[in-house]
């Protein structure tokens, strides 16, 4: 994992998480770099809608996946593979990486795992950051979802047989999914509010053309570090949840995207407000897969509370899988060409990003100048 000589090769393998239809490199990010060999696995990209012809074309060679694995140097995912058949020492770069059982499991096999949720926020690494790339794509689709389980229309419509009134719509959280889903919302028509524990967001969400929303509740608005909200206590959260029962009522679709790096997700909507909200609300819950903004959210089901729908899907970007594919990529593209910049792949410790990529794991020593 030091100074190679020879043009490192990379593998992508096909995703087997059922649901995942993302693939980490795409056709057209191949001939971006030159500086590696590239082999793909038959079928990575078909349900993202690029077939190995694509690849071949670009210069990608086709491979079964136990010989991809092998002649690689470095392998891409999208989600991380279970690491069965890799020879140790092996290097994965993937999502995965604030998940203790990727963790555990690449400790035992001996892998390197860098993880992609680990790209620390700076600005030369804006362009690897794939949270942020596959937010916006998620934020877009959480509102297409909410829109189609709605009893009501989004848009006003004026007809002959009279007038249909624009929906409310409301994110809660102003990170990037959801100030995404409050552009989509506002494109399809509806009238839209956001809300943020940062006061720094309220420009962000006025700029879209939504109200923000900040109720006024003492100790529980906060920016932690990186631009993330911190975390509040139990007694913040639920003063917090009585604040915001008022807005809430009087919308039809909720937008909830609220986390906090490494811990579980903020509790921002109870069954108490639940009750109080108009019949057909909707609320697409994106922080599902770490627990959830709502007290009531399964991962990836649809509960009904009387009237009001609640769906916690844990894979919105793979709703678009061309398109955040090919953002991934991209982000991909540009830490691989990094990772590069020097001449020969290098993976020793000393660089800011692969640091942080690499967490606790331990990376080989940077030679002496």
């Amino acid at each position: 994992m030091g100074q190679n000589t020879h043009k490192a090769v990379i593998a992508v393998l096909a995703e087997t998480l059922p649901g995942e239809r993302r693939v980490a490199l795409v056709p057209a990010d191949i001939g971006k770099l030159a500086q590696y060999d590239i082999v793909v696995e038959a079928g990575a990209g078909l349900n993202a809608g690029f077939v190995d012809e694509d690849y071949s074309a670009a210069g990608g060679k086709i491979l079964a996946r136990a010989e991809a694995i092998a002649a690689a140097d470095l392998v891409l995912a999208v989600r991380a593979p279970d690491f069965a058949g890799f020879a140790p020492g092996k290097v994965v770069i993937s999502l995965g990486g604030r998940d203790a059982a990727v963790a555990d499991a690449a400790a035992k096999a001996q892998i390197l795992h860098l993880g992609m949720e680990r790209l620390p926020r700076i600005t030369r690494a804006q362009s690897m950051d794939v949270l942020s790339s596959q937010a916006s794509i998620a934020g877009y689709s959480a509102v297409l979802e909410g829109a189609r389980h709605l009893d009501t229309l989004l848009p006003m419509m004026t007809t002959a047989a009279g007038i249909v009134r624009p929906a409310k719509m409301i994110a809660l959280g102003a990170g990037v999914a959801g100030l995404q889903a409050l552009a989509t919302a506002r494109r399809l028509g509806a009238v839209t509010y956001g809300f943020d524990v940062r006061e720094a967001a309220r420009e962000q969400v006025e700029s879209l053309g939504a109200e923000f929303v900040f109720p006024d509740v003492p100790d529980a608005k906060a920016e932690g570090t990186g631009g993330y909200a911190a975390a509040q206590s139990d007694d913040q959260q639920f003063r917090l949840r009585r604040a915001l029962t008022e807005a809430l009522s009087r919308t039809n679709l909720i937008i909830t995207s609220a986390q906090i790096p490494g811990r579980v997700a903020p509790i921002l909507i109870d069954e108490e407000t639940i009750a109080a909200m108009l019949p057909g609300t909707v609320i697409i819950d994106m922080a599902a897969e770490t627990g959830g903004n709502v007290t009531i959210t399964k991962p990836d089901q649809i509960v009904r509370h009387g009237r009001v729908t609640v769906i916690g899907p844990t894979n919105l970007p793979s709703a678009a899988p061309t398109d955040s594919s090919r953002l991934y990529s991209g982000n991909m593209r540009t830490l691989l060409t990094h990772l590069c910049k020097a001449g020969p792949l290098n993976l020793q410790a000393g660089d800011e990003i692969l640091d942080a990529l690499a967490g606790d794991q331990a990376l080989p020593a940077r030679a002496a100048a």
